[in-house]
Protein backbone atom coordinates (compact mmCIF):
# COMPACT_ATOMS: atom_id res chain seq x y z
CA UNK A 1 0.00 0.00 0.00
CA UNK A 2 1.27 3.40 -1.03
CA UNK A 3 2.30 5.95 1.85
CA UNK A 4 -0.61 8.15 0.66
CA UNK A 5 -3.02 5.75 0.86
CA UNK A 6 -1.75 4.51 4.08
CA UNK A 7 -1.99 7.99 6.06
CA UNK A 8 -5.55 8.43 4.16
CA UNK A 9 -6.81 4.67 5.95
CA UNK A 10 -5.54 5.79 9.10
CA UNK A 11 -7.37 8.83 9.04
CA UNK A 12 -10.59 7.98 8.01
CA UNK A 13 -10.77 5.34 10.97
CA UNK A 14 -9.36 8.08 13.60
CA UNK A 15 -12.16 10.97 12.36
CA UNK A 16 -14.50 8.50 10.31
CA UNK A 17 -14.16 10.56 7.43
CA UNK A 18 -11.68 11.33 4.17
CA UNK A 19 -9.36 13.72 4.84
CA UNK A 20 -9.86 17.33 2.89
CA UNK A 21 -6.01 17.12 1.31
CA UNK A 22 -3.03 14.83 1.64
CA UNK A 23 0.33 16.58 1.16
CA UNK A 24 3.50 15.41 0.31
CA UNK A 25 6.88 16.14 0.78
CA UNK A 26 10.57 14.48 -0.37
CA UNK A 27 13.79 13.75 0.95
CA UNK A 28 16.92 14.07 -0.71
CA UNK A 29 20.01 12.84 -2.01
CA UNK A 30 23.00 14.96 -2.72
CA UNK A 31 24.85 14.24 -5.79
CA UNK A 32 27.81 16.69 -5.04
CA UNK A 33 28.43 19.63 -3.29
CA UNK A 34 29.12 18.78 0.50
CA UNK A 35 29.02 21.50 3.19
CA UNK A 36 29.28 24.35 0.74
CA UNK A 37 25.68 25.07 1.67
CA UNK A 38 26.67 27.39 4.82
CA UNK A 39 29.55 28.74 2.59
CA UNK A 40 27.23 30.40 0.20
CA UNK A 41 28.09 27.86 -2.63
CA UNK A 42 26.89 25.23 -4.67
CA UNK A 43 24.71 21.70 -4.11
CA UNK A 44 23.05 19.36 -6.38
CA UNK A 45 20.94 17.74 -4.92
CA UNK A 46 17.53 15.65 -6.36
CA UNK A 47 14.57 15.22 -4.43
CA UNK A 48 14.31 11.55 -3.69
CA UNK A 49 10.73 9.09 -4.45
CA UNK A 50 10.90 8.85 -0.56
CA UNK A 51 8.48 11.55 1.76
CA UNK A 52 6.79 12.32 4.40
CA UNK A 53 2.30 12.40 3.76
CA UNK A 54 0.25 13.78 5.83
CA UNK A 55 -3.33 13.19 5.41
CA UNK A 56 -5.65 16.01 6.97
CA UNK A 57 -8.76 18.22 7.38
CA UNK A 58 -9.25 22.21 8.66
CA UNK A 59 -9.94 22.36 12.46
CA UNK A 60 -12.09 25.65 14.02
CA UNK A 61 -10.55 25.68 16.97
CA UNK A 62 -6.64 27.24 16.30
CA UNK A 63 -5.35 24.12 17.27
CA UNK A 64 -3.28 21.12 15.74
CA UNK A 65 -3.45 17.79 16.35
CA UNK A 66 -1.10 14.93 14.98
CA UNK A 67 -1.10 11.51 15.02
CA UNK A 68 2.55 9.81 13.81
CA UNK A 69 2.09 6.32 12.88
CA UNK A 70 5.83 5.98 12.30
CA UNK A 71 6.40 7.21 15.97
CA UNK A 72 2.86 5.47 17.68
CA UNK A 73 2.08 8.84 19.02
CA UNK A 74 0.05 11.67 18.86
CA UNK A 75 0.33 15.25 19.92
CA UNK A 76 -1.93 18.39 20.27
CA UNK A 77 -0.89 21.87 20.92
CA UNK A 78 -2.68 25.60 19.99
CA UNK A 79 -1.52 28.09 17.81
CA UNK A 80 -1.85 30.62 20.62
CA UNK A 81 0.51 29.21 22.79
CA UNK A 82 3.60 28.00 20.63
CA UNK A 83 6.31 26.54 23.44
CA UNK A 84 10.01 25.93 22.37
CA UNK A 85 11.46 22.48 23.64
CA UNK A 86 13.63 21.67 25.85
CA UNK A 87 14.46 18.64 24.24
CA UNK A 88 13.61 18.06 20.64
CA UNK A 89 10.49 15.83 19.63
CA UNK A 90 9.38 14.80 16.27
CA UNK A 91 6.53 17.24 16.90
CA UNK A 92 8.69 19.71 18.03
CA UNK A 93 9.44 20.18 13.38
CA UNK A 94 5.51 20.78 13.03
CA UNK A 95 5.53 23.43 15.97
CA UNK A 96 8.78 24.95 14.75
CA UNK A 97 7.04 25.56 11.54
CA UNK A 98 4.14 27.15 13.05
CA UNK A 99 5.97 29.81 15.19
CA UNK A 100 8.02 30.88 12.04
CA UNK A 101 5.04 31.09 9.85
CA UNK A 102 3.27 32.74 12.68
CA UNK A 103 5.97 35.04 13.13
CA UNK A 104 6.47 36.19 9.39
CA UNK A 105 2.76 36.85 9.55
CA UNK A 106 0.82 34.19 7.33
CA UNK A 107 -2.32 33.96 9.24
CA UNK A 108 -2.76 30.00 10.23
CA UNK A 109 -5.82 27.78 10.88
CA UNK A 110 -5.66 24.47 12.82
CA UNK A 111 -5.93 21.28 11.55
CA UNK A 112 -5.91 17.60 12.61
CA UNK A 113 -4.38 14.80 10.35
CA UNK A 114 -1.67 11.78 10.57
CA UNK A 115 1.62 11.87 9.76
CA UNK A 116 4.01 8.78 8.28
CA UNK A 117 6.86 9.00 5.81
CA UNK A 118 9.80 6.57 4.93
CA UNK A 119 12.63 8.50 4.68
CA UNK A 120 15.04 6.55 6.90
CA UNK A 121 15.79 8.86 10.01
CA UNK A 122 18.96 9.67 10.33
CA UNK A 123 20.64 8.28 7.31
CA UNK A 124 21.59 11.81 5.72
CA UNK A 125 18.48 12.12 3.61
CA UNK A 126 17.00 14.69 5.34
CA UNK A 127 14.14 13.56 7.05
CA UNK A 128 13.71 16.31 9.07
CA UNK A 129 13.19 19.08 6.07
CA UNK A 130 10.43 16.72 4.73
CA UNK A 131 8.68 16.68 7.87
CA UNK A 132 8.90 20.56 7.65
CA UNK A 133 7.73 21.17 3.88
CA UNK A 134 4.51 18.80 4.83
CA UNK A 135 3.87 20.54 7.79
CA UNK A 136 4.49 23.83 5.93
CA UNK A 137 2.10 22.66 2.95
CA UNK A 138 -0.71 21.71 5.45
CA UNK A 139 -0.52 24.82 6.97
CA UNK A 140 -0.87 26.16 3.34
CA UNK A 141 -4.27 23.88 2.41
CA UNK A 142 -6.37 24.78 5.46
CA UNK A 143 -4.90 28.73 5.98
CA UNK A 144 -5.17 29.86 2.36
CA UNK A 145 -2.06 31.84 2.29
CA UNK A 146 -0.44 31.48 -1.37
CA UNK A 147 2.58 29.00 -2.07
CA UNK A 148 6.02 30.86 -2.31
CA UNK A 149 8.67 28.03 -2.61
CA UNK A 150 11.54 29.84 -1.81
CA UNK A 151 9.56 31.73 1.40
CA UNK A 152 8.64 28.04 2.70
CA UNK A 153 12.16 26.91 2.20
CA UNK A 154 13.61 29.83 4.10
CA UNK A 155 10.58 29.49 6.81
CA UNK A 156 11.46 25.55 7.15
CA UNK A 157 15.05 26.23 7.48
CA UNK A 158 14.70 28.82 10.38
CA UNK A 159 12.63 26.60 11.84
CA UNK A 160 15.64 24.03 12.17
CA UNK A 161 17.97 26.57 13.25
CA UNK A 162 16.26 28.60 15.66
CA UNK A 163 13.37 26.56 17.17
CA UNK A 164 14.67 22.74 17.00
CA UNK A 165 18.78 24.62 17.02
CA UNK A 166 20.53 22.87 14.09
CA UNK A 167 22.18 25.16 12.06
CA UNK A 168 22.16 23.95 8.57
CA UNK A 169 21.93 25.86 5.69
CA UNK A 170 19.63 26.18 2.75
CA UNK A 171 20.01 22.87 0.54
CA UNK A 172 17.81 20.29 2.47
CA UNK A 173 14.50 22.32 2.70
CA UNK A 174 14.99 23.75 -0.86
CA UNK A 175 15.00 20.85 -2.52
CA UNK A 176 12.38 19.32 -0.72
CA UNK A 177 10.30 22.68 -1.94
CA UNK A 178 11.80 22.97 -5.54
CA UNK A 179 12.37 19.28 -6.11
CA UNK A 180 11.74 18.61 -10.13
CA UNK A 181 10.85 15.12 -11.48
CA UNK A 182 13.50 13.52 -13.13
CA UNK A 183 16.13 16.12 -12.89
CA UNK A 184 18.60 17.08 -10.07
CA UNK A 185 18.86 20.63 -9.27
CA UNK A 186 21.91 22.96 -8.61
CA UNK A 187 21.27 25.67 -5.92
CA UNK A 188 22.90 28.78 -5.49
CA UNK A 189 23.13 29.09 -1.48
CA UNK A 190 23.56 32.36 -2.06
CA UNK A 191 20.50 34.10 -3.85
CA UNK A 192 18.55 30.69 -4.29
CA UNK A 193 18.93 30.64 -8.37
CA UNK A 194 18.24 26.95 -9.62
CA UNK A 195 19.36 25.09 -12.59
CA UNK A 196 18.12 21.77 -13.37
CA UNK A 197 19.76 19.22 -15.15
CA UNK A 198 18.89 15.34 -16.43
CA UNK A 199 21.00 12.43 -14.84
CA UNK A 200 22.83 11.35 -17.98
CA UNK A 201 20.80 8.54 -20.22
CA UNK A 202 21.33 5.13 -18.88
CA UNK A 203 22.21 6.24 -15.66
CA UNK A 204 20.70 5.61 -12.14
CA UNK A 205 21.34 7.08 -8.73
CA UNK A 206 21.43 4.10 -5.68
CA UNK A 207 21.34 5.11 -2.08
CA UNK A 208 23.87 3.28 -0.03
CA UNK A 209 22.35 3.52 3.52
CA UNK A 210 25.37 1.70 5.89
CA UNK A 211 23.50 0.69 8.64
CA UNK A 212 25.22 3.03 10.73
CA UNK A 213 24.24 6.56 12.07
CA UNK A 214 25.89 10.04 12.83
CA UNK A 215 27.34 10.24 16.40
CA UNK A 216 28.61 14.10 17.67
CA UNK A 217 27.96 15.46 14.30
CA UNK A 218 26.26 18.55 15.95
CA UNK A 219 29.39 19.31 17.30
CA UNK A 220 31.55 18.43 14.11
CA UNK A 221 29.49 20.21 11.99
CA UNK A 222 29.53 23.43 13.88
CA UNK A 223 33.46 22.97 14.64
CA UNK A 224 33.66 23.42 10.53
CA UNK A 225 31.51 25.57 9.86
CA UNK A 226 33.24 27.76 12.11
CA UNK A 227 36.74 27.00 10.45
CA UNK A 228 34.93 27.83 7.11
CA UNK A 229 33.96 31.22 8.30
CA UNK A 230 36.93 31.76 9.78
CA UNK A 231 38.82 31.35 6.95
CA UNK A 232 36.60 33.74 4.50
CA UNK A 233 37.17 36.31 7.03
CA UNK A 234 41.24 36.04 7.14
CA UNK A 235 40.37 36.25 3.16
CA UNK A 236 38.48 39.59 3.53
CA UNK A 237 35.50 37.45 1.98
CA UNK A 238 32.10 37.02 2.82
CA UNK A 239 32.11 33.59 2.17
CA UNK A 240 34.47 30.69 1.14
CA UNK A 241 32.42 30.83 -2.28
CA UNK A 242 33.90 33.77 -3.05
CA UNK A 243 37.40 32.30 -3.94
CA UNK A 244 38.50 30.19 -7.04
CA UNK A 245 40.89 27.57 -6.88
CA UNK A 246 44.02 29.54 -8.40
CA UNK A 247 44.14 32.52 -6.26
CA UNK A 248 43.19 29.77 -3.37
CA UNK A 249 46.50 28.18 -4.45
CA UNK A 250 48.33 31.33 -4.04
CA UNK A 251 47.03 32.14 -0.12
CA UNK A 252 46.53 28.97 1.12
CA UNK A 253 49.78 29.19 3.07
CA UNK A 254 48.43 31.97 5.42
CA UNK A 255 46.16 29.89 6.87
CA UNK A 256 46.92 27.39 9.70
CA UNK A 257 47.37 23.17 8.70
CA UNK A 258 43.49 22.66 9.67
CA UNK A 259 41.85 25.45 8.36
CA UNK A 260 44.10 25.19 5.28
CA UNK A 261 42.77 21.51 4.62
CA UNK A 262 38.58 22.79 5.66
CA UNK A 263 39.15 25.90 3.30
CA UNK A 264 40.43 23.81 0.34
CA UNK A 265 37.58 21.16 0.37
CA UNK A 266 35.12 24.07 -0.11
CA UNK A 267 36.67 25.48 -2.74
CA UNK A 268 37.43 22.70 -4.70
CA UNK A 269 33.76 21.13 -4.00
CA UNK A 270 32.32 24.23 -5.43
CA UNK A 271 34.22 24.13 -8.81
CA UNK A 272 33.68 19.84 -9.22
CA UNK A 273 29.65 21.15 -8.61
CA UNK A 274 29.66 23.35 -11.22
CA UNK A 275 31.33 21.14 -13.65
CA UNK A 276 29.40 18.68 -12.35
CA UNK A 277 26.38 20.47 -13.81
CA UNK A 278 28.33 20.63 -17.42
CA UNK A 279 29.00 17.00 -16.89
CA UNK A 280 25.16 16.36 -16.80
CA UNK A 281 24.17 18.52 -19.83
CA UNK A 282 26.54 16.83 -22.08
CA UNK A 283 24.86 13.29 -20.82
CA UNK A 284 28.56 12.22 -19.52
CA UNK A 285 28.26 10.12 -16.58
CA UNK A 286 32.12 8.87 -16.83
CA UNK A 287 33.13 12.30 -15.89
CA UNK A 288 30.74 13.08 -13.42
CA UNK A 289 31.07 9.76 -11.65
CA UNK A 290 34.82 11.16 -11.63
CA UNK A 291 33.37 14.40 -10.40
CA UNK A 292 31.79 12.04 -7.36
CA UNK A 293 35.03 10.18 -6.41
CA UNK A 294 36.86 13.38 -6.34
CA UNK A 295 34.44 14.85 -3.60
CA UNK A 296 34.44 11.63 -1.88
CA UNK A 297 38.17 11.54 -1.08
CA UNK A 298 38.04 15.88 -0.72
CA UNK A 299 35.04 14.80 2.24
CA UNK A 300 37.61 11.96 3.61
CA UNK A 301 40.83 13.46 3.69
CA UNK A 302 40.13 17.47 3.95
CA UNK A 303 37.28 17.94 5.53
CA UNK A 304 37.51 15.16 7.69
CA UNK A 305 33.45 13.91 7.85
CA UNK A 306 33.69 10.59 6.40
CA UNK A 307 33.82 7.46 8.41
CA UNK A 308 34.88 3.85 7.91
CA UNK A 309 31.72 2.25 7.17
CA UNK A 310 31.25 5.04 4.13
CA UNK A 311 34.38 4.62 3.01
CA UNK A 312 33.85 0.68 3.14
CA UNK A 313 30.70 1.06 1.09
CA UNK A 314 32.15 3.43 -1.10
CA UNK A 315 35.13 1.61 -1.78
CA UNK A 316 32.68 -1.64 -2.81
CA UNK A 317 30.44 0.20 -5.26
CA UNK A 318 33.63 1.78 -7.15
CA UNK A 319 34.91 -1.44 -7.22
CA UNK A 320 31.85 -2.68 -9.19
CA UNK A 321 32.70 -1.73 -13.31
CA UNK A 322 29.48 -0.62 -13.87
CA UNK A 323 29.41 2.08 -11.26
CA UNK A 324 30.45 5.17 -12.69
CA UNK A 325 31.64 6.69 -9.00
CA UNK A 326 30.35 6.94 -5.58
CA UNK A 327 30.42 8.97 -2.72
CA UNK A 328 29.35 10.00 0.84
CA UNK A 329 26.12 12.35 0.81
CA UNK A 330 24.95 14.23 3.99
CA UNK A 331 26.61 16.14 6.76
CA UNK A 332 29.16 12.31 7.16
CA UNK A 333 30.24 10.51 9.91
CA UNK A 334 27.99 7.51 9.06
CA UNK A 335 24.72 7.48 7.19
CA UNK A 336 24.11 7.50 3.32
CA UNK A 337 26.41 7.54 0.12
CA UNK A 338 25.81 7.87 -2.97
CA UNK A 339 26.49 5.83 -6.50
CA UNK A 340 25.90 6.39 -10.06
CA UNK A 341 25.54 3.51 -12.17
CA UNK A 342 24.35 2.02 -15.17
CA UNK A 343 20.55 1.14 -15.15
CA UNK A 344 20.58 -1.42 -16.73
CA UNK A 345 23.06 -3.13 -13.77
CA UNK A 346 21.47 -1.01 -11.22
CA UNK A 347 19.91 -4.37 -9.45
CA UNK A 348 22.38 -6.40 -10.01
CA UNK A 349 24.87 -3.59 -8.49
CA UNK A 350 22.61 -3.30 -5.30
CA UNK A 351 23.02 -7.15 -4.90
CA UNK A 352 26.57 -7.53 -4.83
CA UNK A 353 27.61 -3.92 -3.04
CA UNK A 354 25.17 -5.19 -0.56
CA UNK A 355 26.58 -8.66 0.42
CA UNK A 356 30.35 -7.28 -0.83
CA UNK A 357 29.67 -4.20 2.37
CA UNK A 358 27.83 -6.89 4.93
CA UNK A 359 31.32 -9.19 4.54
CA UNK A 360 33.64 -6.43 5.06
CA UNK A 361 32.09 -4.58 7.74
CA UNK A 362 29.04 -6.73 9.56
CA UNK A 363 27.03 -3.87 9.04
CA UNK A 364 23.42 -4.74 7.33
CA UNK A 365 23.58 -2.16 4.51
CA UNK A 366 19.87 -1.10 2.90
CA UNK A 367 20.44 -0.16 -0.73
CA UNK A 368 18.08 0.86 -3.15
CA UNK A 369 17.91 2.39 -6.68
CA UNK A 370 16.03 6.09 -6.39
CA UNK A 371 14.73 8.56 -8.96
CA UNK A 372 14.33 12.31 -8.93
CA UNK A 373 10.75 13.32 -7.50
CA UNK A 374 9.30 16.99 -7.50
CA UNK A 375 8.85 19.10 -4.61
CA UNK A 376 6.59 19.36 -2.30
CA UNK A 377 3.19 19.42 -3.02
CA UNK A 378 -0.75 18.52 -2.53
CA UNK A 379 -1.77 15.26 -3.50
CA UNK A 380 -5.03 14.79 -3.05
CA UNK A 381 -7.76 16.21 -4.27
Amino acid sequence: MSLANKVRERFAAEFAADPAFVVRAPGRVNLIGEHTDYNDGFVFPLAIDRATFIALRPRNDNRVLAISLDMDDRREFALGDLRSPTEVDWIDYLIGVAWVLQERGYPLSGWEGVVSGDVPIGSGLSSSAALELATARAFHCVSGFGWDTQAMALACQKAENEWLGVNCGIMDQMISAAGLQDRALLIDCRSLQTDSAPLPAGSAVVILDTGTRRGLVDSAYNERRQQCEAAARHFGLPALRDIDSATFAERAHELDGLSRKRARHVVTENERTLRARDAMNAGDALALGALMIESHVSLRDEFEVSSPALDAIVNCANAEPDCYGARMTGAGFGGCAVALVRTESANDFVERVSKRYLEATGNQPSLYVTRASAGAATVYP
